[in-house]
């Protein structure tokens, strides 16, 4: 397990030597061509430091690389903009937002697909800015309001994956506990409820509900979330996240486990439409109990 900028760099170093593999170059000739010294290549490539977008542009030249999206990806993981060298939208929450949080964002701008399991609260990509506030508001109680709304805002920034050119494919399994906890009350769970069928009726999402009524399942040891990348299958890498930290889990044999885990819980769960369909359900019935304010008795006063 590793904190996201180290696996971040150690894939980077691996898919720039294969890269010098199929060109046919050493260490030592690629470090000549380029103008470096041989020591540097190698630290690149084993992921010891980390490596400016401009660096890997310049190695990419020398192994003689013009696939514009693979050129893109691998500078995106080198921590750049593929646009022009723009800062990312969340450089202006910097002072803010933790660097593995930071590195997650970037992360998830940069995958084709996202599946996710949720055991406890709504994915963050699939929050309302009320609920969202209620669960930050809980999880980091000591900040000063003004930081849960900036840290609200980031949450709902992040949601713009969705509806990208292309967007992000998010698949998602959510335990039936996540649609009865009722985060806000009746009222704030009732319209993130009603989100959730909006946005799960969008063709790059699918929602899957793992009832109560299934038992036990595999999903139990936590919630998780895996990101595969285009272009390069071994970038994929899984998530688990923690109260004050991410880990990543990069192994191929984690990947399998956790994909393998996945599937299970996929085929566990009920199909999209009859998911869709449960959650509605739920919100209607919160809705008619918040609705339902009978009188108070009027008591005589003879």
């Amino acid at each position: 397990m590793q904190h996201g900028p180290a696996v971040r760099r150690r894939k980077l170093g691996e898919e720039l030597r294969r890269q010098r593999d199929i060109a046919g170059l050493t260490s030592g000739e690629a470090a000549r061509l380029a103008g470096w010294h041989q020591s540097k290549v190698s630290r690149i490539e084993t992921g010891r430091s980390g490596v400016k977008s401009t660096d890997v542009t310049r190695l990419l030249d020398v192994y003689g690389v013009t696939d514009r999206e693979l050129r893109a990806l691998l500078a995106a993981l080198a921590n750049s903009d593929a646009n022009g060298g723009q800062r990312a939208w969340w450089h202006a929450y910097r002072e803010l937002l933790p660097s593995a949080y930071r590195d997650f964002i970037s992360l998830e701008a940069e995958a084709v697909r996202a599946r996710t399991l949720e055991t406890l609260v709504v994915p963050g990509l699939l929050q309302t800015p009320r609920y969202a506030r209620v669960v930050t508001r809980a999880a980091l109680a000591e900040l000063p309001q003004e930081r849960v709304d900036e840290l609200v805002e980031v949450r709902i920034a992040r949601q713009d994956v969705l509806r990208g050119d292309p967007p992000l494919e998010l698949h998602a399994v959510l335990d039936e506990a996540v649609l009865r906890r009722e985060v806000g009350g009746p009222e704030v769970m009732a319209e993130q409820l009603r989100h959730l069928v909006e946005v799960g009726s969008l063709p790059q999402v699918r929602l899957q509900v793992l009832p109560f009524a299934h038992g036990v399942h595999i999903g139990v040891t936590g919630p998780f979330v895996i990101f595969s990348f285009p272009l390069i299958a071994d970038l994929d890498v899984v998530v688990l996240d923690h109260l004050t930290s991410s880990l990543y889990l990069e192994r191929k044999e984690d990947l399998r486990a956790y994909s393998d885990a996945f599937d299970t819980l996929r085929g566990s769960a009920l199909p999209c439409e009859d998911s869709l369909a449960f959650i509605a359900a739920i919100g209607d019935g919160l809705r008619r109990r918040k609705n339902a304010h009978p009188p108070h008795p009027v008591h005589s006063l003879q």
